[in-house]
């Protein structure tokens, strides 16, 4: 329980599970320059498979990653060199390449003023599908510097019309974290739609307005926040439609930017026989292992906290 960050006085405890890691360090970075290392941490192995380190290193705002190492041979694809996206993370920041993320830590808190879930009876409920982005994107009565943003889909022209529809509840394609598969970038392409996840817990920032973006994570959370404490006060629902069956990691010939290098073959169904290619149900270049129990735990445990 408790993975990821948990912040306390003095500082904060990072929680990450692999299974069958034998080494995992804590690298904090610099605020500005995501590639100068400041300071490291190695975490001990706890029961369960779960790896901990208790440091003032962990502060608000901080930037981090993972090493992990551990024994080669068929499924595993550890690499101590490697600087590994935390599963948990709830802030994200993009360093200068592909699959360089670095954690942000992230201080909870956000002021609801008492707004509460419409919680529309299934019977009387009826659904707006849309794409965060392409909702307001051109809508003549949003200001420009919030179109296709999160608060852009909360100005009250925006909520207006959904009012004026008569539906009930909102649901948005993927607001996970994402980016576009490579073989698109090598085309100049970009995915549009979403369903390329990288993180769990994080908003995309993509879809926050500039200002926060310029702001950080924090920023970018509290938007998200804002946007649906305005839909439930207007007594609109919001749904998500989340992406939890693979990852943004692809393929034996993707990145490896957190799972993979975490503890590939618990995180990963492999082929029977040579556990070098995985299983792709969803022509994705992978499939997330949910016949894993802390796999399976990751996924509730990002439900529970968008939920809550």
């Amino acid at each position: 329980d408790d993975l990821g960050v948990r912040l306390h006085d003095g500082g904060g405890t990072l929680r990450v599970w692999s299974r069958n890691a034998a080494a995992v360090e804590l690298v904090v970075f610099d605020t500005t320059d995501l590639d100068w290392v400041v300071d490291q941490a190695a975490l001990e192995r706890r029961p369960g498979g779960v790896w901990e380190v208790t440091t003032p290193l962990l502060q608000p705002g901080v930037r981090y990653a993972l090493r992990v190492e551990g024994p080669h041979g068929p499924g595993n694809t550890f690499n101590p060199e490697t600087l590994l996206l935390d599963p948990y993370a709830r802030g994200l920041a993009q360093g200068h390449g592909y699959q360089e993320w670095r954690a942000v830590v992230i201080e909870d808190g956000f002021d609801w003023g008492g707004s509460t879930k419409p919680r529309i009876p299934v019977d009387r409920t009826l659904i707006y599908e849309g794409h965060l982005k392409g909702l307001t994107k051109r809508h003549p009565d949003i200001p420009p510097a919030l179109h296709g943003t999160y608060a852009g889909l909360a100005h009250p022209a925006m909520i207006a019309y959904l009012r004026t529809l008569g539906v009930t509840s909102v649901e948005l394609l993927p607001v996970h974290a994402f980016v576009p598969e490579p073989r698109l970038l090598e085309r100049g392409l970009t995915n549009y739609w979403g369903y390329n996840t990288l993180n769990f817990f994080t908003p995309h920032a993509a879809y926050a307005t500039e200002d926060a973006r310029k702001r950080g994570p924090e920023a970018i959370i509290a938007e998200f926040k804002g946007m649906v404490r305005l839909l439930h006060e207007a007594g609109l629902e919001v749904i998500l439609d989340v992406v939890y069956n693979h990852t943004a990691e692809g393929n034996h010939m993707g990145p490896t930017i957190a799972f993979r290098g975490i503890d590939n073959e618990a995180y990963y169904r492999l082929v029977d026989g040579d556990k070098f290619h995985y299983m792709d149900y969803t022509g994705t270049g992978n499939s997330f292992n949910v016949r894993d129990p802390h796999s399976l735990q990751l996924i509730m445990d990002s439900l529970r906290y968008w939920v809550t």
